[in-house]
């Protein structure tokens, strides 16, 4: 590798999270000015509800705004609706443990990726096992969970080390978002922006600082 390629700068992708309760009637079109107005690598579906019609309603609106512009979509852990919906993969949520299978069940084509909080060893184990990406998080200091978070050295270490793409999601501010830039891959938002009255600013506004 030259010494060119090695001092270019490093630019993350935006990876788009829904908001985990959304009206199906109303978000596609407001994911879809999103999508218009900014470069996205990846949407996941991120919902809170276990109804199965309700996730299938949303998957099929969800995948054609996606599809139309030709971004990937995930769905998290429901690895059944994820092919019956014609999805480009699945984000699981417990770390490496459901890698191998899911790889197996949806096929080397599919993506397949594992969030493994602030775990290094979590994941080196989901690349291992064949994971398209690992996601750590949340970056900032929490009172949710276990109240644990994602350090910066961790995402440094996985830069200069591990070829697998990392993530970073959860927790993200400007300044986070700036800080992380040269070391992550991605950068996923979600109630970061939809939480805001105008969310295709607010994420113009993090785009901003990567640089």
């Amino acid at each position: 590798m030259t010494d060119e390629i090695l001092d270019e700068p490093h630019t993350p992708q935006i990876y788009l999270l829904t908001p985990p309760d959304l009206d199906v009637n109303t978000f596609p079109e407001e994911l879809a000015k999103v999508l218009d107005d900014h470069e996205v690598a990846c949407v996941r579906m991120a919902l809170a509800t276990q109804d199965e019609h309700e996730i299938g309603k949303a998957a099929d609106a969800l995948r054609e705004v996606c599809h139309a512009r030709d971004i990937a979509i995930v769905i998290e852990n429901h690895v059944v609706l994820a092919e019956r919906h014609g999805l480009d993969g699945v984000h699981l949520t417990d770390g490496a443990r459901s890698v191998r299978f899911v790889r197996k069940e949806l096929g080397a084509d599919a993506i397949v990726g594992a969030f493994c909080g602030g775990e290094r060893h979590a994941g080196l184990n989901a690349g291992e096992a064949s994971a398209d990406y690992v996601s750590f998080g949340p970056v900032t200091a929490t009172a949710l969970g276990d109240g644990s978070n994602a350090e910066i050295d961790l995402f440094k270490w996985w830069s200069d080390v591990v070829e697998v793409p990392v993530v970073a999601e959860g927790g993200l501010t400007l300044e986070m978002v700036k800080t992380l830039a040269p070391v992550a891959d991605f950068i996923a938002l979600g109630p970061e922006i939809w939480s805001t009255e105008d969310p295709s600013a607010t994420l113009g506004a993090f785009i901003k600082e990567l640089g």
